[in-house]
């Protein structure tokens, strides 16, 4: 028997029992003739005492263990004399009886503490030792939990959980592939799937209204913080639903899983906000409605008065700083700086200070009087003591950079409490996106969903005004998931097909399946995807999804712990009947 216990369970009321303890050094303390060394396990820290007075051999060989040796010990539970109560276990110690290197080890290359000396890099490389982390070790916890929730809560409702295939056929429509080659059919390849989408809606067809699955999914994309090239999805579909019906159902979930994992109450249901009027009050899709600091639009009362930024702009638009009028030329001109870089591309900012004393100073005063001012702040509903920042130009960019610039604010004032949650659905999407460089419509969201019954007819003749009967959940400024009802007639299909570019050919060999399957009585049905890694990382606190993730990928997409991609030998290149290109660089 390696242990009677683990290192996170004993207590006082064991005092005077012998148990058996295994686990990995984490510290090693000499005080004169003690020995003091704290063993870790995954469930938590418990002090062991060597005396040299009792036996000096022992104490001799516990002096000579290092950080991370595996080791078992034997001996009595005792009252700590100097108790620490900031973990399960100070007020016991183990008087050690007798000692066992299981195993050595070398010297970590990073202190394996929460606040750890190592970097990034260090620390993927050698993730196994990271994960020993309480940091790390928790959030793996948390994602246990609440994929358990998940189970319990939607198994409850009826809801079957069933596995799609991995290896699919490449579709277009969505993030680039991974692709795999076939070696028993040369020259063709499977795809990894980026969500099950086509087989959750044929598992409709197939008659079985309650599905999910948790499912890795893959897309071969440029990654961030929230982005990892192999993700975890909450997939569900359902039959014989209209979209107020998939949204209570996963309002509810939303519900347990806070009330289950976080102790969080929601008493409302969740507001829903159209997709217009989030781009046009927060300048963005994915709201963040913890603060208000809404855009308010100056377009008609700012043109006309000789200022060509404005005269010449489709859009101008502010928002409102609380509290900032104080903000010196030095933050002004640095704000600035931000909203011009490259990833945020204003060309520039416009400021107006409503000073305390009720005057106005602003970077425009040369165009602007004070009573022009004062409108602009009575419309923003600014107080003396508040700042205004304006931009101008093209619509939709210009919303989109007040709402980055808002959300930079927000953080500046310390507006994101991470222990609030503010929920909610952003609804009536649009359903196609107009793609400047090819020319044509593309699918906001898939190309099977569904569009509002009463914009159908729009399709033919003004298929960019055609709203969608898709929907988000956004909490906190994140999209946590995202879904639609979809088209289940086929010639509605067609129609969405014709939109998209498609011809019945091309049709036919990307999604033929799921239209012969329509065929035989497809349900009307609906559902939603959560991004599961991104719902661990909020409960954990954390803007990265990495460290939900027990071995995540770098920025560059690279698993730097076992050194992959990498290449393959010309063996398995002719296997799959493949001749790579000379690299030309």
């Amino acid at each position: 028997m390696y242990r009677t216990h683990t290192c996170g369970e004993l207590k006082l009321e064991n005092s005077k029992e012998k148990v058996v303890l295994s686990g990995w050094v984490k510290k090693v303390r000499e005080f004169g003739g003690m020995t003091f060394i704290d063993l870790r396990d995954r469930y938590g820290i418990t002090q062991l005492v060597f005396n040299m007075e009792v036996n000096e051999e022992l104490c001799k060989a516990a002096m000579e263990l290092g950080r991370e040796y595996v080791i078992q010990v034997s001996g009595a539970v005792e009252e700590r004399s100097n108790k620490n109560l900031n973990i399960p276990t100070g007020e016991i110690e183990i008087i050690v009886e007798s000692l066992k290197v299981l195993n050595k080890s070398e010297v970590p290359p990073f202190t394996i503490e929460n606040q750890s000396d190592g970097g990034d890099d260090i620390r993927m490389k050698y993730r196994y030792l990271d994960l020993r982390r309480d940091v790390v070790r928790k959030n793996l916890e948390l994602r246990h939990k609440m994929a358990q929730a998940i189970r319990s809560y939607l198994s409850s409702e009826g809801f079957l959980e069933v596995e799609t295939p991995v290896l699919i056929k490449s579709t277009p429509e969505g993030a680039r592939d991974f692709v795999v080659p076939s070696r028993m059919n040369p020259h063709q390849f499977y795809a990894l799937p980026q969500s099950p989408q086509t087989f959750k809606q044929l598992l409709m067809v197939a008659g079985f209204d309650k599905y999910f699955q948790i499912v890795k999914c893959f897309r071969d994309e440029d990654l961030r913080a929230d982005r990892q090239p192999e993700f975890t999805q909450i997939d569900c579909e359902m039959s014989f639903v209209e979209r107020d019906d998939v949204l209570a159902a996963f309002e509810g979930l939303t519900k347990q899983l806070f009330r289950e994992v976080q102790n969080v109450e929601f008493d409302y249901d969740f507001p829903k906000m159209p997709f217009t009027e989030a781009m046009e009050s927060y300048g963005s899709d994915k709201p963040d409605i913890r603060f208000e600091m809404k855009i308010k639009e100056l377009t008609d009362i700012a043109k006309n008065k000789g200022f060509v930024v404005f005269d010449n702009a489709d859009f101008v638009g502010a928002i409102k700083a609380k509290g900032c009028a104080e903000y010196t030329r030095k933050q002004l001109d640095e704000l600035t700086e931000w909203v011009q870089r490259p990833q945020i591309g204003a060309k520039g900012l416009i400021y107006v200070k409503y000073n305390a004393d009720g005057s106005f100073k602003s970077s425009v005063d040369k165009f602007f009087g004070a009573d022009d001012l004062k409108i602009w702040a009575g419309l923003l509903e600014a107080k003396p003591g508040d700042l205004l920042f304006v931009m101008a130009g093209k619509r939709n960019p210009t919303l989109t950079q007040l709402g980055t610039l808002r959300l930079e604010m927000a953080e500046r004032l310390g507006l994101k409490d991470k222990n609030t949650y503010k929920p909610l659905w952003v609804v009536d999407f649009p359903l196609l996106d107009w793609d400047e460089d090819t020319k044509r419509f593309h699918a906001m969201h898939h190309p099977f969903t569904s569009p509002v019954d009463e914009d159908i007819a729009l399709l033919g003749t003004d298929p960019g005004k055609v709203r969608a009967k898709a929907y988000d959940l956004v909490i906190n400024g994140v999209e946590l998931g995202g879904g639609s009802i979809r088209i289940h007639d086929e010639n509605l299909q067609k129609l969405m097909f014709k939109q998209l570019g498609f011809t019945e050919e091309d049709a036919k060999n990307q999604f033929g399946f799921l239209m012969n399957a329509f065929k035989y009585g497809a349900p009307p049905h609906g559902g939603i995807a959560f991004g599961f890694d991104r719902w661990v990382s909020m409960f954990a606190g954390l803007d990265s999804i990495r460290d939900v993730i027990a071995f995540p990928k770098n920025n560059s997409g690279r698993d730097v712990m076992i050194d992959t991609p990498s290449l393959i030998s010309s063996e398995q290149l002719d296997e799959l009947s493949l001749d790579l290109k000379k690299d030309t660089k």
